[in-house]
Order: structure tokens, then C-alpha cells, then sequence
């Protein structure tokens, strides 16, 4: 579940700055949120991700 998990976050990542160069600035804003996030369970250990792919059924 950590790799898909990562493999997630990554890809919200280069998409938000890629939508951010192309579209608008302000999809930076998203990548921030990932990024805060990802900060946030490092110490909480507890991603609302983690929690989707739970109820997805990934083990």
C-alpha cells in the first residue's frame, strides 16, 4: 500500500505543476496541499489516502 501510496503522491504532484506551468499558477496551491499533507502523516502516521485505498480494497 506505501508504494501505491507514493507512486499517488507523485503523480499529484508532477500533474498539479504541470497543470501549474501550463494552465495556472495557482495549481501550486494543490501541490502544497500534497505536500503538507505528506508532512502531516509523517508524524501523525494516519493519510486520508491510506484510508481510500482501505476502503478500495488495496491491501
Amino acid at each position: 500500500m506505501e508504494r501505491v501510496l507514493r507512486g499517488i503522491a507523485g503523480a499529484f504532484i508532477l500533474i498539479s505543476v504541470v497543470l501549474a506551468h501550463f494552465v495556472d499558477i495557482r495549481w501550486l496551491w494543490f501541490t502544497a496541499f500534497v505536500g503538507a499533507n505528506l508532512f502531516q502523516s509523517a508524524f501523525t502516521n494516519w493519510c486520508p489516502m491510506m484510508a481510500i485505498l482501505r476502503k478500495a480494497g488495496l491491501k
